[in-house]
């Protein structure tokens, strides 16, 4: 349990900057604090006390502002990047070295009772405000920009942004070569400029076209409507 716990500061000091100390870290941040709520309401809960399994899930929701259902499957070496407004669902499933930040949500789209809610691969990144839903996988290594809306699978080493989520693929480059990409979401791609920008070069071409048809429409009305006249008027 210490290992565990010492395990989670080390994370916390790997991924924040901002952490000067263990005692700072131990007292003041909410995604450490969700989390060990989130494991003892999940050691309730896979014994079946569903009740105090919620309770203590309530509890750490009350104190964090992270809600955390006390069903959902967490790997090693997650963090939560200060955190308010973080949701995940029941049926969530959550890799190794996974990093949310605030307000992310890991949501379902059905009622009833069956997976739900998404399954991330290892080491994948979450931006603040994105939201996940429904029963998809988001393969290992992925990014997933700020405000994102994902709701289809996504394969591993992918770089997922706008609403709804659209993919730009690693084209197979490892992660270490992106390490510092993680928290420079403003270097992510913007696909909606991008088609916008796509959209207006298409429209500069169509109204050249129409220009120059035009042209050659308006000569050739003249001819049809004066009659051909030679050089000298004749």
């Amino acid at each position: 349990m210490f290992t565990r716990l010492r395990d989670d500061i080390c994370v916390v000091f790997d991924r924040d900057p901002a952490a000067r100390s263990a005692i700072e870290v131990v007292m003041c941040y909410p995604g450490l604090h969700a989390q060990w709520f989130y494991r003892v309401a999940h050691w309730f809960w896979v014994r079946k006390m569903y009740v105090l399994g919620r309770l203590f899930s309530h509890l750490g929701r009350f104190f964090t502002g992270i809600e955390i259902h006390p069903g959902a499957t967490i790997g090693r070496n997650f963090f939560i990047d200060h955190g308010m407004g973080v949701v995940i669902g029941e049926t969530a499933e959550i890799g190794d070295n996974v990093t949310l930040y605030h307000g992310v949500t890991l949501g379902g789209v059905s009622w009833r009772k069956e997976k739900r809610h998404p399954t991330l691969g290892d080491h994948v990144v979450i931006g603040a405000g994105a939201k996940v839903l429904g029963p998809i996988v988001i393969g290992a290594y992925s990014r997933i920009g700020a405000n994102s809306v994902v709701v289809k699978d996504i394969e591993p080493h992918s770089v997922v942004v706008g609403v709804p989520g659209r993919v730009r693929h690693r084209a197979g480059e490892g992660v270490e070569e992106h390490r510092h990409e993680d928290l420079q979401h403003n270097v992510l791609h913007d696909t909606t400029m991008e088609m916008l920008q796509q959209l207006a070069a298409r429209l500069a071409t169509v109204e050249a076209e129409l220009a120059q048809d035009e042209i050659q429409f308006e000569a050739q009305k003249a001819v049809e409507t004066n009659g051909y006249q030679g050089p000298w008027g004749i």
